[in-house]
């Protein structure tokens, strides 16, 4: 046990000292098999679940969306989706923060990254929304937490990822996300709306556009390019029109073509290879990380952590409405100090079965899961959400902070909602 805690220690150390997240998942994997009885041979339950990880057929699907999105960054498609949304959505009342919205949930949905939608869009949108009146606090707090709002969406990298490693049917975990994702889209979007018609009786109308049919068909034109992707993701997922592998090729080839052959924003010969591998880079790492969490998982199943850990929290609780606080309070706090892609590799393996003990559906766990790690991105003191926009805006974290609760409070108090109604998660 004291060399188990030494080597604990030890990992902890090079993980603050910012070793490559996969060589520290790779030292606690195979330090902890080897310690199980001192014997190399037990280092081949890494290999093993190495193995098993190739085989699943699912696994294609991530780095053909990782380059996907990796492409639309490069190009001008935030802007045109940006424009499209607010011809859609600006003539009514909060209607540019309301867009905001949308565009925000689209680009995180064909990105899969929290982060990049912030950093794509937040330039596009920040001003806009400051010169239609919007206060600065207001806008940051709407790209803050706008910036996660399409992870529950198809294709959802971390939906895929949280898939792979419970072996869970990701069709089925896309069809219970899509309603609790529209709830929180539309609670934000209706605070949009009450912001504006408050300030309209004060007598400060926002400067919102007026309905033009022609720049509805302006914006459509530029973006009709983009549109076909989100038909084939969604229509193929909701739809049962394919697996979630053929799904992404199919998207991947979709974008190769548009933007480099017919909006010509992609050199073939010289972006399109740096894209690819950049996105090879991104894939390479959360397949190592996931090999080795999964080898690590392995040991914690073979020592009954899971179960240590039960019989631990049913001396606090074994009321499953006060085990659920616990657990979203706790995933909260995961959620601001790791990304969604580390949580999902470390965390779950230990959750699901205690989860599953109390009498919690698999499916509506996870969907208890991904929501509480997409609002920890922009929760207090360190959701990494936060300092992103920090950096883009160049803005002191404490305003951050301060912009970002109106929406948090909304979105906990959905959240509430998600998690104490699991028939919300089964109505798709």
């Amino acid at each position: 046990m004291t060399l188990l805690t030494l080597l604990c220690v030890v990992i902890a150390i090079l993980a603050l000292m910012e070793v490559p997240l996969f060589a520290v998942f790779a030292g606690l994997a195979l330090g902890c098999l080897f310690l199980i009885e001192m014997d190399m041979t037990d280092l081949q339950t890494v290999l093993l679940e190495f193995n098993r990880l190739s085989a699943a057929s699912v696994l294609v699907a991530l780095p053909l969306f990782t380059f996907t999105g990796c492409i639309l960054t490069a190009t001008k498609a935030p802007r045109r989706i940006m424009d499209l949304m607010e011809a859609m959505f600006g003539w009514m009342p909060g209607g540019v923060a309301i867009s905001g919205l949308f565009a925000c949930a689209v680009l995180t949905t064909l990105t899969g990254a929290s982060g990049v939608t912030i950093v794509a869009l937040g330039g596009v949108l920040y001003p806009v929304l400051v010169e239609k009146g919007y206060s600065e606090k207001f806008a940051l707090g709407l790209l803050v937490t706008g910036g996660s709002l399409g992870l529950l969406f198809p294709p959802s990298l971390p939906i895929i990822l949280y898939g792979v490693v419970t072996q869970t049917e990701i069709e089925k975990i896309f069809n219970a996300a899509f309603v609790p994702g529209l709830l929180l889209m539309f609670v934000l979007s209706a605070y949009a709306f009450c912001y504006d018609m408050v300030l309209r009786r004060k007598g400060k109308a926002l400067g919102n556009q007026s309905f033009s049919f022609r720049r509805l068909l302006e914006t459509t034109r530029a973006a009709i390019w983009e549109i076909p992707a989100l038909i084939i993701i969604f229509g193929g997922v909701y739809g049962g029109y394919g697996s979630i592998s053929e799904i992404a090729g199919l998207v991947a080839i979709y974008i190769i073509i548009v933007e480099c052959f017919i909006q010509k924003e992609v050199a073939v010969f010289g972006h399109l290879p740096k894209i690819l591998i950049e996105s090879a880079v991104l894939t390479g790492s959360i397949i190592l990380i996931l090999g080795f969490a999964m080898g690590f998982t392995g040991y914690l199943i073979d020592e009954e952590i899971p179960t240590l850990l039960l019989s631990q929290l049913k001396t606090f609780t074994d009321n499953k409405i006060l085990f659920l606080l616990m657990l979203n309070v706790f995933l909260l706090g995961v959620g601001c100090v790791m990304d969604i892609f580390s949580a999902i590799v470390v965390i779950v393996p230990i959750m699901v079965p205690i989860a599953l003990e109390m009498g919690i559906d698999p499916i509506h766990l996870c969907i208890i899961f991904l929501v509480n790690l997409e609002i920890g991105y922009a929760t207090p003191p360190v959701g990494i959400n936060l300092f992103i926009a920090s950096l883009k805006f160049q803005k002191p974290i404490t305003l951050l902070y301060w912009a970002a609760v109106p929406f948090l409070l909304l979105l906990f108090a959905t959240f509430l909602l998600i998690t104490y109604v699991p028939a919300l998660s089964k109505l798709f």
